[in-house]
């Protein structure tokens, strides 16, 4: 089997001062044991004095094990491989580039130790060739693979070279400068660089409230609906749909957010524009925003939970039999001849003479 276990940087240490995503393992008596998730996990300290710049009244609000965050590089020892961190140091800004950066090489990890996988080799000879030389040469690795799924014939690739020392048959060491990607190597990378990296279409949506009480209402919200799916594009295609009375749902898919969001606000203004024409109103529940797979397949199934309970079921209607009225002495019910005239259908002359018959 293949060893998949590999740091995402070629230095085996942290800078001093720099922020790293850790992992919170164990907690102990002086301070929490973290591993850091960029340098193939290995193992850190962070004193409980460490933890915040306020006075620190429970430790566990303050850090819980399995916990991924930031945290500021104070002390490295090379030798003994000690780290000591801070989380009380890190800054706003040390936290937003943590996050990004760590965001891109767990991306780029992901990308290697695939490929590592697929063909049966060491993914830290693929580092040492491949990922280490990109983040040298382009700032990441991410922003190399940006550029080759750009240009797949760019020499990004080809222009790789890595030395390879041999002992000689006369006893002498002689190095060789080879190709570092070989055409199976690139293949096979360039295809998951593609698969991994190609832009997923944005599914952007938007709830609002339409309403129309006027003659011909439901008229006039279809006309509204049109105007909202009148105002998308090819890019940008517009569906509008009833989810329960006066909710509406409005969504497009598109590979351009901002464009996608500004579609659906044009699309809100024609149909509120539309149905207010008609002294209508239209209120924005929810503005347009990107939502996940996940949030769009939750929302789909509350719909489909409110038509099955919209739905008529068996035994709804006609459930009880009509058993009339059954025996009834009218002469104690006081409702006189206005009941008979109900049961019966009878004029009041009639009823009277019924009565008297009875």
């Amino acid at each position: 089997m293949p060893n998949l276990e590999c740091r995402m940087y070629e230095a085996p240490f942290p800078e001093v001062e720099t922020a790293v995503m850790i992992q919170v393992k164990h907690l102990a008596e002086l301070g929490a044991y973290v591993s850091l998730l960029e340098y193939n996990n290995i193992e850190g300290m962070i004193l409980y004095s460490e933890l915040s710049r306020r006075r620190i009244r429970s430790i566990p609000s303050l850090i819980k094990v399995g916990r991924q965050e930031p945290a500021v590089v104070l002390r490295v020892d090379h030798d003994k491989g000690y780290i000591d961190l801070s989380k009380r140091r890190v800054s706003h800004h040390d936290r937003r580039t943590c996050e990004d950066r760590y965001s891109k090489s767990k991306f780029v990890h992901s990308i290697m130790r695939h490929l590592a996988e697929t063909l049966h080799l060491d993914l830290e000879p693929l580092y040492h060739r491949i990922a280490w030389p990109l983040y040298r040469n382009y700032g990441h690795a991410f922003d190399a693979f940006k550029l080759i799924i750009a240009d797949p014939d760019a020499a990004i690739l080809d222009s790789l070279t890595y030395d390879l020392t041999e002992t000689g048959p006369d006893g002498q060491e002689v190095t060789k400068t080879l190709p570092a990607v070989t055409p199976e190597i690139k293949d096979a990378l360039i295809k998951n660089i593609r698969r991994r990296m190609t832009p997923q279409p944005h599914k952007i949506r938007a709830d609002i409230d339409m309403k129309c009480f006027q003659y011909d209402g439901v008229l006039h919200i279809q006309e509204a609906m049109r105007k909202a799916e009148a105002a998308g594009n090819k890019d940008c295609p517009v569906k509008i749909k009833l989810v329960a009375a006066p909710l509406y749902v409005l969504t497009t898919e598109t590979l351009d957010k901002d464009q996608g969001i500004s579609v659906l606000n044009n699309a809100i203004k024609a149909c509120g524009e539309t149905i207010e024409k008609h002294k209508g109103k239209l209120v924005v529940k929810e503005a347009p925003r990107a939502v996940s797979e996940r949030e769009d397949r939750l929302f789909m199934d509350d719909i489909e939970k409110l038509k099955l309970a919209n739905e008529e079921v068996d035994g709804d209607d006609d459930s009880e039999e009509d058993t009339g009225m059954g025996d009834v002495d009218l002469t104690k019910t006081g409702v006189g001849s206005q009941l008979s005239v109900t049961v019966f259908g009878l004029d009041e002359r009639d009823c009277t003479a019924q009565l008297e018959g009875w």
